[in-house]
């Protein structure tokens, strides 16, 4: 019998990001590159699993926004066009890169676009199908986000607000998978007191927290964050383990940063003559990433040498070796001072594995499979599974936490974005008259009263203000937030005054139909 649990925990998110006003947009390559490189490479390990008979359990949550774009045809198609672009280059570098040293990694790019092609038409393009099954296959557990991954402990000036992020996520969540989430993940694990009622008003069982989130709760926690604790309304608490996690997402003391794996900054995109390179790039000329990267990292410094995938799969099998031997001895360390097994969370942004870091998915394979077959001390579980077998925890609120740099709230709210909160509040609050005003319409207004919820939403991400902070693509952001907000104003001027324009209201569905089914009558709901 095991000694203590793991608990792999995958976070996929991105925001919503559709432009059909645009032939060519920069901002939705960051879903291309999503599917290319992380969720198809992430299906590929778990059917792995399930062809291999691996029992497996894993954790992963997806964002309504990424879930939205996952099942949007304008954006599939787009992405099959981007696809057959990449295909076509890659044929190109098969020729030019002949008898070079970059014609194994070339063989290696053209055999994985080949077995991504397969799998994309296997699914009928639909990903989201993909993980249906690996979730009914008992591999996964799927857990849900905030809507529009909204920072709720700054939305909670109007609670009105971050009660709409929850409901309309579980809401689709429930149309999507047919029953309610049993978790949670806060965006950017940010938490502040009384999130979790409104999480328990929506049936979540469970979320997660930074390590100091529990660590600085109401009462000590008696076996720190290697135990859930509930929150008075009954929710548990999850903590990140440190050790765990810095292994597995730093660069410079972890693992992705081994000479032997693939530099994520050197790509032909820029590498090559502009005019080799022209047609797989910006129209306008703007040099932006391929995907197709040729060199290791291979150390601190600007000299790279080729990539030789052979190398990194063996750095990635030893790694994984190494993470399952600290965490053996993690448990076993830990067993002695609890009287029940440890459960040891990991949680990570989903798109590190195979984006950031391409090596990652052969990482979590080699993993996984060395816990299930290798060893005896270590059992992967997800939260419910070990909610399931030990319900008797300790009671106490966490602390105000988030997994941000310094971890509070500082990377949400600094000179650099807190302009943004004032004219979110008032949005708010105007939203939330709006569906006290109006408890009963049809036609045309009850549109534009759920438009008006969509751009609320649609503002309140928290990926504008983290652009912002962090400084890149911050002109983006800014555009983003100003457009959802001139649209919510547009359109509470229109609502208020009695002179709606359909053809202003149709133009915004068109441009931003996320969450077909909401109702802007969430608004109006009171505390539970």
């Amino acid at each position: 019998m095991a000694k203590g649990y793991l608990a792999l925990v995958l976070h996929a998110h991105l925001p919503f990001v559709r432009h059909p006003e645009h032939a060519w947009s920069l901002e939705e390559r960051w879903l291309y590159e999503a599917i290319t490189e992380c969720y198809v490479p992430l299906i590929w390990v778990l059917e792995g699993f399930l062809r291999d008979g691996v029992k497996a359990r894993l954790t992963l949550s997806l964002s309504p926004t990424l879930l939205s774009m996952l099942t949007d045809p304008f954006l599939l198609e787009r992405y099959r066009r981007h696809l057959d672009k990449l295909s076509e280059l890659l044929a190109k570098e098969t020729e030019r890169t002949a008898n070079t040293p970059f014609e194994r990694v070339v063989a290696m790019y053209r055999e994985r676009f080949g077995r991504l092609r397969q799998t994309l038409e296997s699914y009928r393009w639909k990903l989201v199908e993909a993980f249906r099954r690996f979730k009914e296959a008992g591999i996964l557990e799927i857990i849900t986000c905030a809507a529009t991954h909204g920072y709720l402990p700054l939305l909670m000036v109007n609670p009105a607000a971050a009660k709409a992020q929850i409901a309309v996520a579980v809401d689709l969540y429930r149309r999507i998978f047919g029953h309610n989430p049993s978790g949670f993940w806060l965006p950017e694990c940010a938490y502040s007191p009384g999130i979790d009622t409104y999480l328990k008003a929506h049936g979540i069982k469970y979320f997660f927290l930074d390590t100091h989130g529990v660590l600085f709760a109401s009462h000590r926690p008696r076996f720190g964050v290697f135990a859930p604790i509930y929150c008075p309304s009954e929710v548990a608490a999850f903590g990140r383990d440190v050790e765990s996690s810095k292994q597995v997402w730093s660069a410079k003391e972890g693992y992705p940063g081994d000479f032997d794996y693939r530099e994520y900054y050197r790509d032909i995109g820029f590498d090559l003559d502009y005019d080799y390179i022209k047609d797989y790039i910006h129209p306008d000329g703007i040099r932006v990433a391929t995907g197709l990267k040729y060199y290791r990292i291979t150390g601190k410094t600007e000299h790279k040498e080729p990539y030789v995938p052979e190398w990194a799969t063996a750095k990635a099998d030893t790694h994984a070796g190494n993470f399952m031997f600290n965490r053996e001895h993690q448990i076993r360390y830990l067993c002695r001072f609890m009287d029940r097994p440890p459960i040891i969370v990991a949680p990570y942004d989903a798109e590190l594995f195979g984006h950031w870091w391409f090596e990652g998915p052969q990482w979590l394979d080699f993993l996984v499979r060395k816990i299930v077959f290798d060893q005896q001390i270590i059992e992967l579980v997800t939260p419910s599974d070990y909610l399931q077998r030990h319900p008797c925890n300790q009671v106490a609120t966490p602390c105000a936490s988030s997994w941000g740099n310094k971890g509070y709230h500082e990377i949400w709210l600094c000179g650099a974005n807190d302009w943004i909160y004032r004219h979110l509040h008032w949005a708010a609050d105007r939203m939330t008259e709006l569906a006290r005003r109006y408890p009963e319409s049809e036609g045309w207004l009850r549109r534009a009263l759920n438009q008006a919820a969509r751009e609320l939403l649609l503002a309140q991400a928290s990926d504008w203000p983290f652009i912002m902070a962090t400084g890149t693509m911050v002109e983006y952001a800014i555009y983003r937030v100003k457009t959802h907000l001139n649209n919510f104003l547009e359109l509470y001027r229109q609502i208020t005054g009695n002179c709606l324009k359909p053809d202003f209201v149709e133009e915004l569905e068109y441009r931003h139909p996320i969450f077909p089914h909401i109702d802007y009558r969430i608004y109006a709901t009171p505390d539970p």
